[in-house]
């Protein structure tokens, strides 16, 4: 099989007409099975929303430093809330990006929950005083790409030739999608300490993700089966999805979840500003559960996988489901979340890199 070397764009307005849905469904495919990657327009979203979203993702990082740590991540056990520069780990390594963590507004979990329902809870939001219309405007974009990310699953369904609603066991009545409003700084900026690592290379979780490029920053890449990294410029009107590692371990590798990456802007360029939007799933969904026909199963390809060390999350050995698996994410990846809330699943991440690390050196 031929690696990609560009990615592919649909556009989701083909599904609306009979006659070219075929062609929209078999492109589909094509970016499911091959890439795992691909970009999305006439998605459905409001013009006037999208503007809004990006003018106020922009003002977010402009609020008085005091104001974003009030509602500082390490603050919720939920793992929600503002990210202070270079404070998240990517491949054991320091992302040089600022942020904010958002979701589906839900309440707090009961006690007698399992411990990973406390994925799902509240955000905390910046003062409406200090960023007037930011809550508002989020709240709307996330409630309108709830139904863009349940839209194209089910476009995804039918491309494989399963039935639309394949995928609905596996959301929630009350379903917790989340989002992130990024700001990566120039390396000027960030000055020697930067490695130019804006996120490191990584898979998403969950079903699928949406990425909208606020800015004309080139940075993001999707890796190849050979290993070599592909480029995803900005492209206006459209969205960056992912295939989650959810995704492909529900479709059994069918589908491809791509490593990818963010390389931070050069000197003199200014922040790369990104609004990534992360499609829940059930948290309670265990791993195989989907009955695939053996035409869908026929379609998986293992020469696809990329060239890289990067790992499934989803792994059916090690986790029951994917609120457990997704959970031990996070504290990996948020540490002053973690020795707050999760002190005792911090020490088995850091028995578990150091098991890995011994390995690596034996071999």
């Amino acid at each position: 099989m031929v690696a990609f070397t560009e990615i592919p764009v649909i556009d989701l307005a083909l599904a609306d007409d009979p006659g070219t849905k075929p062609q929209l469904l078999r492109s589909l495919r094509h970016a499911l099975l091959d890439v795992g990657f691909l970009y999305i327009k006439n998605y459905g979203i409001p013009a006037e929303l999208t503007q809004e979203v990006i003018r106020q993702s922009k003002l977010l990082f402009e609020i008085p430093e005091g104001e974003k740590l009030k509602i500082e991540m390490k603050n919720s056990p939920h793992f929600l809330g503002y990210s202070k520069l270079a404070n998240e780990i990517t491949k054991e390594q320091i992302d040089w990006r600022e942020q904010i963590d958002l979701a589906t507004e839900l309440p707090a979990p009961g006690k007698d929950e399992p411990r990973y329902r406390w994925l799902r809870g509240p955000n905390l939001w910046p003062n409406d005083e200090v960023l007037p219309g930011f809550r508002e405007t989020f709240t709307e974009y996330i409630s309108r790409m709830s139904l863009v990310s349940t839209n194209f699953t089910r476009l995804v369904a039918e491309s494989l030739g399963l039935p639309s609603t394949a995928f609905d066991e596996f959301f929630d009545p009350d379903q917790q999608h989340k989002l992130k409003v990024v700001k990566y700084p120039d390396l000027g900026e960030l000055g020697s300490a930067a490695t130019g690592q804006g996120v490191g290379p990584h898979k998403d979780s969950m079903l699928t993700s949406y990425l909208l490029q606020v800015t004309s920053h080139r940075g993001l890449q999707a890796q190849n089966s050979d290993g070599v990294w592909v480029d995803c410029p900005p492209i206006d009107g459209t969205l960056v999805v992912a295939i989650g590692q959810g995704l492909e371990a529900l479709t059994q590798g069918v589908c491809v979840s791509t490593t990818h990456q963010v390389i931070s802007p050069p000197p003199g360029s200014g922040p790369r500003f990104s609004v990534p939007f992360f499609q829940g799933v059930s948290y309670g969904a265990k791993f195989g559960q989907m009955d695939l026909p053996t035409s869908v199963l026929a379609m998986k390809d293992d020469s696809r996988a990329a060239k890289t060390d990067i790992g499934l999350t989803f792994k059916h050995e090690m986790f029951e489901n994917i609120g457990e698996a997704t959970l031990l994410n996070r504290v990996k990846s948020h540490r002053d979340v973690a020795e707050r809330w999760y002190p005792d699943l911090l020490k088995v991440v850091d028995i578990k890199n150091e098991e890995l690390r011994k390995q690596l050196s034996v071999s």
